[in-house]
């Protein structure tokens, strides 16, 4: 019957009914609601049926459909393809005087490390090949000196 868990109410005790209070709502101030008379009065047209009964109403215009806009002369595509081509050749310009100076200041540092290498070359022939007779370092003299059972006798 009831789980176990549920609170059960004594049986001679009556159920109380609450009944919700209504809430007021704010009083909201309508907008002043202004007749716009139309520009032009419809006209009533009256349409006799084959049974002899007259219908009067007002006309109503077919619906037009909305103006088709003019396709340009150029899609849009073919003109961003236009202006990406000369962008990319206004690139490949640069990168051709880029590609030009890398070179050219690639040559000027060949160039001058091979001066450098002449220079210090020559300098450095010139100490070693010089004839002065002034030399700096130790002057060894070598005589016969006897050599018996591995000692040096000088």
């Amino acid at each position: 019957m009831y789980p176990q868990n549920t609170p059960r109410l004594p049986a001679k005790q009556a159920a109380e009914v609450h009944q919700p209070t209504p809430l007021t709502p704010a009083v909201a101030v309508p907008a002043p609601v202004v007749a716009v008379q139309p520009a032009v009065v419809p006209t009533m047209a009256s349409v006799v049926l084959p049974d002899g009964r007259v219908v009067t109403g007002y006309a109503v215009n077919p619906m037009q459909p909305e103006p088709v806009t003019a396709k340009p002369a150029v899609s849009r595509a073919a003109v961003n393809v236009a202006v990406g081509g000369v962008g990319f050749l206004a690139v490949c310009g640069g990168l051709l005087l880029l590609t030009t100076f890398i070179t050219a200041l690639t040559t000027l540092i060949t160039q001058l490390i091979t001066l450098a290498a002449v220079l210090f070359g020559g300098f450095i022939a010139v100490q070693v090949f010089s004839t002065s007779g002034h030399r700096s370092g130790t002057t060894v003299n070598i005589r016969k000196a006897v050599i018996k059972r591995n000692h040096f006798h000088g």
